[in-house]
């Protein structure tokens, strides 16, 4: 098991964000803007989720990473640190998803 984890990546992604962009993907992405890194972001989840229906583990593992990876890069450019997002799902798993979806305003 590794201790690395999000927290780390997304230091990791902040400090290559203020690279050069001649020498780093992350730093060409974060400057190509949103809309190239929000793009990119969904290629990533398409390729995961081709992954998961129709290829191996090794692959769904490489692909969830470029997708975290790439989540990682749009949150860092539209400010959003990673412990809103964590605070996000903490608040949403207080209660069981069907009993959130219960207490909704019928439509």
């Amino acid at each position: 098991m590794t201790s690395f984890n999000l927290a780390d990546l997304e230091k990791i992604v902040a400090e290559r964000a203020a690279a050069d962009p001649a020498e780093s993907w992350t730093a060409k992405l974060a400057a190509a803007g949103m809309p190239k890194a929000a793009k990119k972001l969904g290629e990533e989840a398409v390729e995961t989720v081709i992954a998961a229906t129709s290829q191996g583990r090794s692959e769904l593992v490489g692909e969830s990473a470029d997708l975290l990876y790439h989540l990682l890069v749009v949150l860092r450019i539209g400010n959003i640190p990673l412990n809103e997002v964590m605070a996000e799902l903490e608040r949403r798993t207080a209660q069981s998803g069907l009993a959130e979806k219960a207490g909704r305003p019928a439509e």
